[in-house]
């Protein structure tokens, strides 16, 4: 059947039309063509068949609504501005050519479209008070006439590459072709009053185009250069004290924290959140406070709501600081572990979780251990959107993480850190899916020190390469971090802080200090380590008890016993070993409580009753004469609130439990015997040595004062009691169970920031209550009498003394640290603890079990002395800010630079030997910025900025050569690389944890519920908790999930009861105000997908 119409189907598209047209029409003339969009690449694909067609007039529409609108708002009609109108085309063609394809050919047919238009071999005009939509094309011969023939095309194809069907995807059109002569002299017509009201497009629009885009422009080097740091840097180029208003009195306004504020403040409102790392010392507090202060006032003072979470003894400093600052009647202010009070809300001592807009945690790394309850309660305030969104936009909760240390022990801290304000497979940074991101490092790390066992020493570059992945990727858009080689070698900050009298202290390298045992105690030594190691001699069976019940009984009561009785026992192991390197005295005291609870575990067998009470701490009862009567009357009260609190008979437990206790009450018997006998102590002998010859001698020492930590109470008690029989009486030994007593005492007398000095005290011993939120630096001596196994906690001790307006000039870091013994220590650990490797639980921080070669490997390599890092970023920020000082013209001028502005150097000339052939390529979408390098071959490296500064740094003098051949190509391979990894980031890799796994058994899950059930609540519920998992939002939702589907494949619950649980956790998670029977709350505001194609920022390629 013959028809007029036709698609762009089987390769019918319209330039196939097109073309039988120009090469049909005898004597073609014209061409005459009115399109709503045009694009000049559109126009290049039929050039060559107007090469024979003398008069071509296109007229395009533009965004009439737009100008007309503006007018209005200025209280004008509209009758058709031509200088608006050609503004608008101006417009309209710098975004073509900003969209086009970045090749050669594209940029040639751009350029080849101007001339044709400045040669007067195309007119173009644009109406200027319609807004055109309709598509016509007209083919005239020279002498139109009803017998001369002549087409018109129509339908919904402009003339663009899609609508001309040039690739495979191109849209659907549909058109029809007329040929009647009526037909196209009405065509004709129409088209003639059209190009009468049309507004010409003169040469000199066309030139206003060309200066305004790339095309047919090259830029020096040095203006690449600075084009680079203007868009990196952004709105932190602009120092403005006054972005954090004005502070309360005593507070010195200090240009690095000025630009901690701004930079922080950007994050929050780019990521919801950031890591402010500031290391010891520089006032990180303070900041903090800057940043609320500017939240305050921005989101509006009427309503906004802030969450201070901090450790216990940091209390006094946020509320003091907080309410310097005027915060403290937005604020509420909770310990970290009491957050469960907010979740409860049962009384009104703190405002509900949805409440809150700003969340600040204290000593963040705290919160990295993601199974512990801690975690889980932080993370569920943190997620939960503001119930009233401000003046800062987004339901989202701002939160600021704030730790010297966020980078701890391995890649996983950070990675659940990460997810208290960003999503793990979803996350606003460059990398989207964290999760498949820190996958594959976390592999590495693994591998790392499984071969470190073999090896006994840790692959070094291979750890640090890990971390420089973390830093490069994630940690540089989300944290904030000064050193202080930072402020000092970044001449603003320094001058700030020279014109305010604040100094900081040099320090020294850390000194460690060794001691021999005699034969005699170094084979009991080794002795008591053997023993403490061996599963054969002790086996830790009094802390295993919930393992040794019969598995009837132990699955009643009891999920994940044996692995919860393994780490327990590892951990028990783990403190004994501890406990001998801090003293001996310690030591003896914990085996003597080891021996004592393993007694009166025996003592219940023999008794006919064992009690098992998480809760009700049963030695610490019987320690305080509790009778065995009230001690089962406690634990049958607790065991109604909780069954895991129970009584147990004999033939509750395996046959092998007893003999199990009683093996290990002789090894234990055997050792507390021998130690009895121990009465030297050579690690008190060589520091009592050095405090008469060393420590406090006054051209180390100037002020006399001496910090003394150790991990261990007893430790801190016999010290105390030494220093005192030596005659050192100007002491304070300062625990848990004194530190807010003895606040006021120490800050009058090791505080230098406070007015008025007290000099009662010289020297204080502490546990490590004191390692942070206080300033000791009258004191510049610190002794480490045991070395904390967490090398950050070592970094946090010396912090209190390392801080801003120390005293003296230099800081002392003396380390306790055994030498030959503790070498071959090394070796038996990496054997013996070989188990410890990847165990941890909820039992607290001391829960996070290391090997104990991987412990000590931190230990010594922090003793060694590693450096402060310096952020080399700061180098260029100074950079730029400087040429914007001193060339504000030029600063502006380049900040205009086009997208796709470029240059080409000489490798020889700008002494970049190293990238001879190659283009450096900056990218940057909605998602993230990136840079490249593609070198001669095609191989395509990413580049973080400083990598990318480095090579793209040129000086004012340098000029630009002729673009290379090659240019588009690698400018191209860039782009594609940037997609390709944009869409591995969005992929779900299987992670280490095999978490993957457990997601997809949860969505399927919650899909086979939805499913079955026709209850619209419960399957709107489901719809959001799948939403949250394909997010990774909730890092324990999945595990939540699993626990209660194995409770419904067990028949414990039944269908009805699961959707009811389905529920909870949607109104948990998903929407906190929705009331479980109200369908309309449980809807979740989910963000709009964008597809994301890279702006080509700034490129420059290398000649050979």
């Amino acid at each position: 059947m013959s028809t007029k119409f036709f698609t762009n189907d089987n390769g019918n598209s319209l330039l196939k039309k097109f073309r039988g047209a120009f090469e049909h029409i005898a004597n073609i003339y014209a061409f005459h063509a009115v399109v709503g969009y045009f694009r000049s690449s559109g126009y290049f694909t039929i050039r060559e068949h107007l090469q024979k067609v003398a008069e071509v007039k296109i007229l395009v529409g533009i965004n009439v609504d737009a100008i007309s609108a503006e007018a209005k708002k200025r209280g004008l009609m509209f009758f058709g501005d031509p200088e608006k109108s050609r503004d608008e085309f101006v417009k309209w063609m710098q975004k073509d050519i900003k969209d086009a394809e970045y090749s050669k050919e594209v940029e040639d047919g751009i350029l080849l479209f101007m001339q044709d238009v400045m040669d007067k071999k195309l007119q173009i005009r644009i109406h200027k008070t319609k807004k055109l939509h309709a598509k016509i094309y007209i083919f005239l011969p020279e002498k139109f006439n009803e017998y001369s023939g002549g087409e018109v095309i129509t339908g919904s194809s402009n003339l663009t590459d899609a609508g001309l069907g040039t690739h495979d995807t191109a849209n659907y059109e549909f058109n029809v072709c007329l040929r009647d002569y009526d037909e196209v002299k009405f065509a004709e017509e129409e088209f003639k009053k059209l190009w009468g009201d049309g507004e010409e497009i003169l040469p000199a629009d066309l030139t206003r185009v060309k200066s305004k885009t790339h095309i047919g422009q090259l830029y020096t080097p040095f203006e690449i250069y600075i084009k680079l740091l203007i868009e990196y840097f952004g709105k932190n180029i602009d120092y403005d004290p006054d972005s954090v208003g004005d502070l309360p009195q005593n507070f010195k306004k200090l240009s690095y924290q000025v630009d901690a504020v701004n930079q922080g403040y950007q994050m929050l409102l780019d990521h919801n959140g950031f890591m402010l790392a500031d290391v010891v010392g520089l006032g990180k507090t303070v900041v903090a406070s800057m940043i609320a202060k500017r939240f305050l006032i921005s989101n509006g003072t009427l309503n906004t709501k802030i969450l201070v979470v901090f450790p216990p003894a940091l209390e006094r400093t946020w509320k003091k600081t907080f309410s310097q600052f005027g915060l403290d009647r937005h604020t509420e202010f909770v310990s970290n572990g009491s957050l469960h009070k907010i979740l409860e809300n049962k009384n009104e001592e703190f405002w509900p979780k949805e409440d809150y807009d700003l969340v600040l945690v204290d000593e963040a790394h705290k919160f990295r251990n993601h199974r512990s309850q801690m975690f889980d309660q932080l993370q569920t305030i943190c997620k939960t959107p503001r119930a009233v969104e401000g003046n800062v936009s987004g339901r989202q909760k701002k939160i600021i993480l704030i730790s010297a240390t966020p980078l701890n022990n391995r890649p996983e801290d950070i990675y659940y850190q990460l997810q208290l304000f960003t999503d793990a497979r979803k996350s606003t940074l460059d990398v989207t899916n964290l999760q498949g991101f820190f996958a594959p490092l976390i592999k590495k790390y693994k591998a790392v020190l499984a071969a470190a066992k073999v090896t006994g020493r840790p692959d070094i570059n291979e750890l640090r390469n890990i971390y420089a992945a973390i830093r490069d990727k994630v940690l540089q858009q989300i944290t904030v971090r000064r050193t202080r080689t930072d402020v000092k070698n970044y001449k603003d900050y320094l001058k700030d802080l020279t014109e305010q009298g604040i100094r900081f202290p040099e320090i020294a390298d850390p000194k460690a200090v060794e001691y021999e045992m005699d034969k005699d105690l170094e084979v009991l030594f080794y002795q008591t380590i053997a023993y403490l190691v061996d599963e054969n001699r002790i086996g830790y069976y009094r802390y295993k008890a919930i393992a040794g019940l019969l598995p009837e009984v132990k699955e009643k009561f009891y999920t994940q016993a044996d692995r919860a009785s393994l780490t327990l026992g590892q951990i028990i192991m783990t403190q004994l070993v501890k406990r001998l390197e801090s003293s001996f005295t310690a030591f003896k005291i914990s085996l003597g409580n080891f021996k004592t609870s393993t007694e009166r575990m025996i003592d219940m067998f023999a008794k006919g009753k064992v009690y098992i009470a998480p809760d009700a701490q049963v030695n610490e009862l019987m320690n305080k004469d509790w009778t065995d009567e009230e001690i089962e009357e406690y634990i049958l009260e607790l065991s109604e609130r909780n069954p895991r609190n129970q009584i147990f008979t004999p033939e509750d437990f395996k046959e092998d439990f007893l003999p199990n206790l009683k093996k290990d009450i002789e090894s234990l018997t055997t050792l507390c015997e021998e130690w009895t006998r121990v009465e030297q102590d050579p690690k008190w002998d060589v520091f009592l040595h050095l405090l008469q010859t060393e420590l406090l001698r006054k051209d180390l020492n100037p002020s006399g004062k001496l910090v003394i930590f150790t991990e261990s109470k007893e430790t801190a008690k016999y010290l105390t009691q030494k220093m005192e029989d030596e005659g050192y009486s100007k002491l304070l030994s300062v625990s848990s169970e004194n530190r807010k007593s003895l606040q006021d005492t120490i800050q009058d007398n090791f505080d230098a920031n406070i007015k008025e000095w007290k000099y009662d005290y010289d020297f204080i011993i502490s546990t490590e209550v004191l390692a942070e939120g206080v300033n000791m630096h009258r004191a510049n001596l610190i002794v480490n009498y045991d070395t904390p196994w967490n090398a950050t906690k070592l970094m946090q001790r010396i912090g209190r003394i390392n801080r801003i307006g120390s005293t003296a000039d230099m800081i002392y870091n003396y380390a306790f640290y055994p030498s030959r013994q503790s070498n071959e220590l090394v070796s038996l650990y990496n054997n013996a603890y070989i188990k410890l490797q990847g165990f941890h639980t909820a039992y607290g921080e001391d829960a996070q079990i290391y090997t104990i070669e991987e412990v000590l490997e931190q230990v010594k390599l922090h003793i060694k002395g590693i450096p402060e890092d310096e952020d080399k970023r700061l180098k260029y920020l100074e950079v730029i800010r400087n040429f914007k000082t001193n060339n504000e013209k030029e600063f502006k001028r380049i900040k205009a630079l086009p997208l796709k502005a470029r240059t080409a150097r000489d490798p020889q000339k700008a002494g970049k030997k190293v990238i001879a052939g190659g283009s450096l390529i900056f990218l940057k979408s909605s998602y993230k910025m990136e840079f490249y390098k593609v070198v001669s071959g095609g191989k395509t490296e990413p580049l973080n900025f400083v990598e990318a500064a480095e090579l793209f740094e040129a000086k004012n003098n340098e000029l630009s050569i002729a673009l290379p051949d090659y240019h588009h190509e690698q400018v191209q391979k860039a782009v594609n690389r940037f997609e390709q990894d944009l869409l591995l980031g969005s992929a779900d890799p299987v992670s280490g944890e095999h978490k993957d796994a457990n997601t997809n058994r949860a969505k399927k899950f919650l899909r086979d519920l939805r499913t079955d059930s026709a209850d619209e609540k419960f399957r709107q519920a489901c719809t959001n908790l799948l939403e949250l998992l394909e997010k990774g939002t909730i890092t324990n939702l999945a595990n939540e999930l699993r626990k209660l589907r194995l409770k419904y494949d067990k028949n414990e619950i039944k269908l009805h009861q699961a959707e009811n649980l389905v529920i909870q956790l949607a109104v948990k998670y998903v929407h906190p105000d929705a009331d479980e029977d109200d369908i309309e709350a449980l809807q979740y505001d989910l963000p709009v997908e964008v597809t994301d194609k890279p702006d080509i920022i700034i490129t420059e390629t290398f000649s050979l």
